[in-house]
């Protein structure tokens, strides 16, 4: 009898353990019923697609009636964000750079370094390459362009190589091959960061 009593306990238990489950699953897809909650994947999110120790890469989007139009926006917003990452590497560079070399005015050093970064840059958007596109026309017509650029990381250097040689003031504290090592470890966190 008491064999039969336990059996019978353990019956129960396991009837309500598959119950609980079975309605934790079910409120699980009535919320996501309910709610029309659709996952969205984003072109190209993958690895392929993020900066590495040899290139920047950026991505984005744009929307228009117009196709042209949303190309312009997409490629004008992909640029931006490049400009951004470029901007930032250099300033971190720059920072490290100061730090570990004696330099005469620091500050002066930087903001003139900081203003270089920026020309270099606007000339490294304008020999972006395009790595991907994507349209999608949307219901109401509208077209969505996806586009990913990247820009080599050997033309940026050359960039600042070019404007460091420009600019005298700058040359005096400038060491071309301490600059660049600092340059290169900070494009090898800047793939670690994007996941290369």
């Amino acid at each position: 009898m008491k064999n039969k009593t336990s059996k019978l306990i353990l019956s129960a238990v396991v009837l309500v353990a598959v119950a609980f489950g079975m309605q934790s699953c079910k409120s699980k897809k009535s919320i996501a019923q309910t709610t029309g909650a659709v996952e969205i994947t984003v072109p190209f999110s993958d690895k392929a697609y993020a900066s590495d120790k040899e290139n920047f890469r950026a991505k984005s989007s744009g929307s228009s009636p117009d196709l042209t139009a949303s190309k312009k926006i997409a490629l004008q917003n992909a640029k931006s964000e490049m400009a951004s990452l470029i901007q930032t590497t250099i300033k971190k560079v720059t920072d490290q750079y100061t730090n570990q070399r004696t330099v005469g005015n620091v500050q002066e050093f930087a903001n003139k370094f900081e203003e270089l970064a920026r020309e270099v840059t606007n000339q490294q958007l304008t020999d972006v390459r395009i790595i991907g596109e994507k349209i999608f026309q949307e219901k109401n017509g509208t077209y969505t362009y996806w586009v990913a650029i990247e820009a080599n990381k050997e033309g940026v250097w050359d960039g600042i190589n070019k404007s460091v040689s420009n600019n005298k003031k700058i040359e005096q504290d400038y060491d071309k091959k301490k600059f660049e090592e600092i340059f290169n470890q900070e494009m090898d966190k800047v793939a670690k960061d994007r996941g290369n």
